[in-house]
């Protein structure tokens, strides 16, 4: 059995912990006829949510340009630098100057 990445079980365990915490707090206002906490509970967790998810696709992008990184290194190409690498050309120095 291969063992889960643990970013995956973070985003795992959140979206499980928003969904129940969405349909707990509907229950229970259908209960109560109120529904003012929705104001507050479901934008909290969804902002939890979303905090988990950047860094979820923020580790992915690091992890994928090491991969394509090593694939360029393959076949010879050059490898990127960073995020937003460009091909930034820095003048070659006179020596006379």
């Amino acid at each position: 059995m291969k063992k889960i990445e643990f970013s995956k079980r973070i985003l795992a365990t959140v979206a499980v912990a928003t969904a129940a915490i969405v349909v707990a707090a509907f229950v229970l206002m259908w209960h109560a006829g109120d529904t003012s906490a929705l104001a507050y509970i479901i934008p909290g967790i969804f902002a939890e949510l979303s905090a988990a998810t950047g860094f979820y696709f923020w580790k992915a992008k690091a992890e994928n340009m090491i991969k394509l990184d090593i694939e360029r290194k393959k076949l010879g190409l050059k490898t990127s630098d960073g995020p937003g690498d460009q091909d930034q050309t820095v003048p070659d120095s006179d020596p006379e100057e």
